[in-house]
């Protein structure tokens, strides 16, 4: 180290000591240039093929602008291509509405049962009793249906006539989870209706009469579509008031065998109401009373099944408790039109559906005899909790602002039920054999 500091001092001294010596200018990077931008700037240009590019992109831009004002210039007919009439008079209310608000018009509310529109409409619980009869009536007046149904109680046998109408659509779900569609009604009947189905599980008939009906309300209110729930003459409980009016609040027991299907209906009344009320969703309840027609399950514990089934398979009639207690029965085609009614009308309700003609279960018992088999006998058990002794609709409401009221009485319907029943068990015991 000494010896490279000394030698470096050395060399120093000897540069000063240099007479002739002469400084170096500092080091810069680039040497300073003359200017000479024309002649290299053409030279650029040539080389290459450059100017060649410069002219074809100047070209393409020009006639870019010189024909598309021409385009502009063309009339609607022109340059709109061809859609066949039929598919313009094809869309639904939805689709006009958004038509309406793409080309930026003011669009109040629009009715919803304008003369000759054809409407998509969503049925839940579609392929059940009562939901597969209402798609057979909104297909045959020219409607767009979807139905969606879990399959607990509803059956694929009750829709295959409408597989193949491209008007038709069926979609396996269950009311609990979301369901995203475009639709302009939805007319919401999925829940199990017979004590035997709404007992076998009634945490999921609570969760499908709240979760299902939440969620179809919801749809409602995103897509602007009308609602109508099937509540039930359920709401009264075992009503102290006779005949039941839609102002009377009911006898319900809230913690009994039923209340799983009775306060979950209230429930879904109350959950409508304040969708309507704070939200402003077009919503319809309807309260059905007892029902009955071709489709219905052959075991589902109602009586008027009940009775039927047992009577063509030769087995006494069950009849629980005295017998006295009474009911009153609508034929599903009457239920339909109140139905359609309804949603169609400008009234909320709720609505009492059902055919007011008051019989015991030993009268009606006595009128399945002569419509099957008169030798049939009756079988007395113990009668069930909570059920009802009394029930019988005032319509009057309904009469009034429906213009409805139902037309097939107790000895016209039972028949065209008796037909349905005896074909199915016929088939059922040829396919176990006996």
């Amino acid at each position: 180290m000494k010896q490279a500091y000394k030698q470096t001092s050395l060399n120093h001294r000897r540069d000063e000591e240099m007479p002739g010596a002469q400084t170096t200018p500092p080091y810069s990077p680039k040497t300073l240039k003359h200017h000479r931008s024309l002649p290299r700037s053409i030279n650029y240009l040539l080389k290459e093929q450059r100017l060649l590019f410069i002219l074809v992109g100047i070209f393409i831009g020009s006639t870019f602008f010189i024909v598309q004002p021409t385009l502009s210039r063309l009339s609607p007919s022109e340059s709109r291509p061809f859609v066949p009439k039929s598919f313009s008079t094809g869309l639904t209310l939805h689709d006009e509405v958004s038509r309406s608000y793409s080309l930026g018009g003011k669009l109040g509310r629009v009715p919803v049962a304008l003369s000759g529109r054809r409407l998509r409409i969503v049925v839940t619980g579609g392929a059940g009793f009562v939901g597969s009869h209402l798609v057979d009536k909104l297909i045959a007046r020219g409607n767009d249906v979807i139905v969606i149904d879990n399959f607990f109680t509803g059956r694929k046998e009750n829709l295959v006539h409408l597989f193949g109408n491209p008007r038709f659509e069926l979609i396996r779900h269950d009311a609990v989870e979301p369901i995203l569609l475009e639709v302009d009604q939805i007319y919401h009947l999925a829940c199990p209706a017979s004590p035997v189905h709404y007992k076998y599980n009634p945490i999921k008939t609570i969760k499908t009469n709240v979760m299902g009906t939440l969620n179809m309300l919801g749809l409602a209110k995103r897509i602007g579509a009308r609602f109508l729930l099937t509540s039930t003459s359920e709401v009264y409980g075992d009503p102290l008031e006779h005949p039941q009016k839609e102002t009377y609040w009911g006898n319900v027991n809230p913690i009994g065998e039923r209340s799983c299907y009775d306060e979950g209906k209230r429930t879904a009344e109350t959950l409508s109401m304040d969708y309507h009320r704070g939200a402003g969703v077009e919503v319809r309840i309807a309260r059905i009373f007892n029902t009955y027609g071709p489709r219905m399950c052959l075991d589902d514990g109602r009586v008027v099944s009940n009775f039927v089934a047992q009577a063509i398979r030769k087995q006494p009639m069950t009849v629980y408790g005295d017998g006295k207690q009474t009911r009153s029965f609508q034929y599903v085609s009457d239920l339909v039109d109140g139905l359609v009614a309804l949603m169609e009308g400008e009234h909320v309700g709720p609505f009492n559906l059902g055919n007011p003609g008051e019989f015991t279960m030993l009268e009606l018992a006595q009128v399945v005899k002569e419509t099957i088999d008169p030798s049939a006998t009756i079988e007395y058990k113990p009668n069930t909790a909570d059920d009802p002794h009394m029930r019988k609709p005032d319509i009057s409401k309904a009469k009034e602002l429906l213009n409805w009221q139902p037309k097939v009485s107790l000895r016209e319907g039972l028949p065209l039920m008796v037909n349905d029943f005896r074909n199915r068990i016929l088939n059922e015991d040829e396919g176990k054999g006996i």
